[in-house]
């Protein structure tokens, strides 16, 4: 009889799991789709599929191994990949190495570039991975298309590090950016100011936007979130549903994918490091009013697809200027595949009207 009552208290409390861990109270924010775009004629729709597929592959060569890998190998081969994926490429701005009040960060500044307009970057790499000089190839665009010189930071990594410590790190390096600039301490006062971020980076721009709101800083004039991670507690449609179609994060998201629904919520706490549900991690949960314009980037075919158009949508019904732009049959932050992808250039150009509209 005690065994009976044990199971039935187990399969409970499994039940009572399930139901706090997987609801998902955000379906309302599916709709609308945001604005989309796709090739114009026959010709561009066949340039681009070739195109696209050359990347896939290449993609897949340097991601693929990744999930046969050993957890603490993983971390290392996808750092090692993400700082040399791009090594190749050619970029024309000064890159000059700073400390960003302990945050180690590099200014880039493409030629005659304003160093009166300051512009953060925050890279991606699932919290673990990426760097600032992994991201030159972007950071260098940007700087040239926003005349801006671009501060470049390399906050501090999981699992070494807290998930916190990198949310900290931006906030250190945004106060610490608007005063100074690539010439020192007060050398322009900044005209313009903007902050930008891909996957875990989009997680952290958005997460900084609502800390400047909250702290009464001085807010950027607009911000950018490349494929944002939006809501660390991984309920959004595409996680699962977009998983076979996500070239880059399926190395990442397929163990997910198999964790039981009513263990979601657990794995999303293992894997944020701290309580999923609160906004500094997820945005996306948090007051999305009095936010300054924002701009989400992300491809219909990536497994964050959803966490951008959740955001979007929420921050619109809280009266924040925000825009979702989705472009099909893209990699996830397709944006710096510029020199390979029709779709970068075309979405940079989007990039360009946005920050110039709030300058």
């Amino acid at each position: 009889m005690s065994i009976l009552v044990g199971a039935v208290l187990v399969v409970l409390v499994l039940a009572l799991l399930a139901y706090i861990f997987t609801r998902d109270s955000l379906r309302k924010y599916d709709l609308p789709e945001g604005q989309r775009f796709s090739p114009a004629d026959a010709n561009a729709v066949a340039a681009s599929a070739a195109a696209v597929k050359a990347l896939n592959k290449r993609l897949r060569d340097a991601s693929g191994p990744l999930e046969k890998m050993p957890w603490s190998e993983r971390i290392h081969s996808m750092r090692e990949t993400m700082d040399t994926f791009f090594a190749g490429a050619d970029t024309s701005s000064v890159v000059t190495p700073v400390d960003a009040a302990g945050v180690p960060a590099e200014w880039v500044v493409a030629p005659g570039a304003d160093c009166s307009r300051r512009f953060l970057y925050i890279h991606g790499g699932a919290f673990m991975a990426g760097s600032s000089k992994g991201y030159r190839v972007l950071t260098d665009k940007l700087s040239e298309i926003t005349n801006s010189a671009v501060l470049a930071i390399d906050y501090r990594l999981m699992p070494e590090n807290k998930r916190l410590d990198s949310v900290t790190d931006c906030r250190i390096s945004y106060d610490w950016m608007l005063e100074n600039g690539p010439q020192g301490p007060d050398s322009f006062a900044p005209t313009a100011v903007f902050v930008a971020g891909d996957s875990a980076g989009g997680n952290l721009t958005l997460a900084l936007l609502a800390w400047i709101r909250d702290t009464r800083r001085a807010a950027p004039n607009a911000a950018l979130a490349l494929s944002p991670v939006t809501d660390a507690r991984f309920v959004s449609p595409s996680i699962r549903g977009n998983l076979d179609s996500d070239v880059i994060l399926r190395p990442l998201a397929k163990r997910l994918a198999w964790v039981p629904g009513f263990l979601v919520g657990l794995a999303a706490r293992y894997m944020a490091g701290h309580n999923a549900s609160d906004p500094v991690v997820s945005p996306l949960l948090g007051d999305l009013a009095g936010l300054p314009p924002i701009l989400v980037l992300a491809s219909d075919c990536e497994v964050l697809r959803d966490d951008g158009r959740r955001y979007v949508n929420k921050a619109v019904e809280a009266g924040t200027d925000a825009s979702l732009m989705l472009w099909d049959n893209v990699p996830h932050v397709w944006p710096i595949f510029y020199h390979d992808l029709p779709e970068a250039a075309e979405a940079l150009e989007q990039v360009d009207r946005f920050f110039e509209r709030h300058s």
